[in-house]
């Protein structure tokens, strides 16, 4: 989309990056956190969780904001997002948006 005018500063502002954590036995598959993200990364899966129900997954990997609406808005606290680094936060398609798809850190596991 091209802008017919641009913030003065927009050159050197870099957006904050997050990688999406989803405990996927915790979910209920209510859809709010897909609903709700500004950047629809999320799309419910066509898996089941444990519970039986359609948990989250991330669909578009390094497009998350880090704005943590998803975790705000989650009734079961089953998704949180953690920011990285602006050299690991790649668009997806290039290499090193591979490094997304790691097992979330030791301390955000339950």
């Amino acid at each position: 989309m091209e802008f017919w005018r641009q913030p003065l500063d927009s050159g050197r502002l870099k957006a904050p990056r997050g990688e999406v954590v989803i405990f996927e036995d915790r979910c209920k598959g209510c859809g709010f956190c897909v609903e709700y993200c500004p950047r629809d990364v999320l799309v419910l899966s066509e898996r089941f969780n444990r519970k039986g129900y359609h948990p989250p997954e991330v669909l578009r990997r390094g497009e998350c904001l880090n704005c943590s609406l998803c975790e705000m808005i989650c009734p079961e606290f089953a998704i949180f997002s953690i920011e990285v680094a602006a050299a690991a936060a790649a668009p997806a398609g290039t290499a090193a948006a591979g490094a997304e798809t790691a097992a979330p850190p030791a301390e955000a596991r339950p």
